[in-house]
């Protein structure tokens, strides 16, 4: 049994998808009373209001730390609204996350598959089930889930990180690609890609590609500094030294600076904005792969792609294909569509 635990705040289009996916797999595979059953529940029994402030009915009225789990069991965790730092802070002091806290615990302690999304995996590493595991989190939000969290390793580019028992994925619409990981788990691969096909989900190893920077390094003057060096340099190799003159700060400031805002480090920063203009110039023009690479600082076109592919979790030519496939009225995939309305946004 799955079930989906509806922590008030929760946002209606990730619980919705998750719903959508298991019903949608236990439609094709026949399940219609194995492991694909699924059922909403909350801390309470009672209904619960979301994001959005619409009040949603769930499927059990009991509290959830009553229910029976057990191994073969699955405990969903969507995201509540959380889109910053002083709101993650605000959901984790609530006594209704508290007592979350426990009840998960309990659920994983009796063999139950706990899996979150977005800020959800803020509560899930409250539970202390996380400790000396590998997680991942809604990007913008990793330097502080690495500060909260110091003996959980973040993957903050990835997806969806399974670390056996526990599952984590990362901003809200990252739900769909967790549910499709846990039908992978409880039917087959081929369930999950059959589930993914019929419902127009893209695959997504990682949220790269989603990763605004300006969101974290607006109101940061180093960071602009260092961006704007790094855009009229964008063809030579730079040192940290450099890097840390054109911000008026010490190279070890800067690389503590990076780390807390952004959780990169200065070459990861560096490599991220060379990607950045990488992307933009295969979406909008024809030039050769190969020329790109040297316009963005790579002069070595094999090392580019292995670079641009750990940041944007596809080859350069995917990208291209892509936004050729947009200009000629293919339309945006679903992950465009969900750029929209990411944990809150």
């Amino acid at each position: 049994m799955i079930f989906h635990l509806a922590l008030h705040g929760v946002l209606e289009g990730a619980l919705g998808i998750g719903l959508d996916i298991v019903d949608t797999a236990a439609g094709l595979a026949g399940d219609t009373g194995g492991r694909l059953q699924q059922r909403v529940v909350s801390l309470d029994g009672g209904p619960v209001r979301s994001g959005g402030g619409r009040s949603l009915t769930v499927d059990i009225a009991s509290p959830l730390g009553s229910l029976a789990f057990g191994p073969g069991d699955v405990l969903v965790i969507p995201g509540p609204s959380a889109s910053s730092e002083s709101r993650v802070d605000d959901l984790l002091a609530r006594p209704e996350t508290m007592r979350a806290v426990e009840s998960i615990r309990r659920a994983a302690d009796s063999g139950a598959t706990v899996a979150a999304s977005c800020s959800a995996t803020f509560v899930l590493a409250a539970t202390g089930l996380l400790a000396g595991r590998a997680a991942t989190t809604t990007w913008w939000l990793a330097p502080l889930f690495a500060r909260r969290f110091p003996d959980v390793v973040v993957h903050a580019d990835h997806m969806v990180v399974d670390s056996g028992e526990i599952l984590t994925a990362g901003a809200a619409f990252a739900h769909a690609d967790l549910l499709l990981a846990l039908v992978a788990r409880l039917g087959s691969g081929e369930l999950a890609e059959q589930v993914a096909r019929y419902l127009v989900l893209d695959a997504r190893m990682s949220q790269s590609r989603y990763m605004v920077l300006e969101h974290l390094r607006a109101t940061d003057p180093v960071l602009r500094a260092v961006e704007q060096h790094v855009n009229a340099n964008l063809t030579r190799q730079l040192t940290l030294d450099e890097l840390a003159a054109a911000a008026a700060v010490s190279p070890r400031t800067l690389a503590r600076r990076l780390r807390d805002r952004l959780g990169l480090s200065p070459t990861e920063y560096v490599h991220r904005l060379r990607v950045g203009h990488a992307a933009t110039l295969l979406a909008t023009t024809r030039e050769p792969v190969d020329a790109i690479a040297n316009a963005v600082g790579y002069a070595d076109p094999a090392a580019f792609r292995r670079i641009y592919r750990r940041h944007t979790g596809e080859a350069p030519t995917a990208t291209r294909t892509r936004a050729s496939d947009q200009r000629v009225g293919r339309g945006p995939t679903i992950e465009a569509r969900s750029m929209t309305r990411i944990c809150g946004q």
